[in-house]
């Protein structure tokens, strides 16, 4: 086994995959070997020793594909050092303590499956240029629209590399 470690997300705007570049720039700091890869370019965890897992949440939800993954790889998960993250618009909002309590509840189906060393949870970005033109981006525009969603970078850079800082004793870096 070698001494990488693996930083893998499902992004559907880009948001997501930028949080995953941090975490392993920090990482990296500390001397770990990392490599970033999106879900679906991952074929084989033999070669890393600890992998960090990270989704957006859409519809209250991971991305289907970040669940697939996680139960896909369910065992071989369960023998390394795992770390999830989760971005999410739903933190930016203004009561931020039971914001972060829902979300948590929303990323329950993810521990059933595994059980991760630490979690992140992160804001995320909402910019509706990078949304596709359809029925969800209407209903998220009248969420904006109506106060319940800031629009806008929401991601606190700081706490993300705070997080990936705590990480690197959890997985030997």
């Amino acid at each position: 086994m070698q001494n990488k470690i693996l930083v893998t997300y499902a992004s559907r705007t880009g948001s997501t995959a930028e949080v995953a570049e941090a975490i392993s720039k920090t990482l990296m700091e500390g001397g770990a070997t990392v490599e970033v890869l999106p879900m679906q370019a991952v074929k084989d965890l033999s070669s890393y020793r600890a992998i960090v897992v990270g989704s957006a949440i859409r519809k209250s939800k991971w991305l289907p594909e970040a669940v697939q993954f996680v139960r896909s790889n369910q065992e071989t998960l369960r023998h390394k050092s795992l770390a999830i993250f989760t971005v999410c618009i739903t933190l930016a909002r203004s009561n931020d303590e039971q914001y972060r309590s829902a979300v948590a509840g929303w990323v329950a189906p993810v521990r059933a499956l595994v059980r991760p060393l630490s979690e992140g949870l992160f804001a995320g970005m909402l910019d509706f240029t990078k949304l596709p033109f359809n029925w969800d981006t209407l209903l998220l525009r009248a969420t904006v629209a109506a106060g319940i969603f800031p629009r806008g970078d929401h991601r606190d850079w700081q706490a993300i590399r705070g997080w990936a800082e705590s990480l690197k004793p959890l997985l030997e870096v």
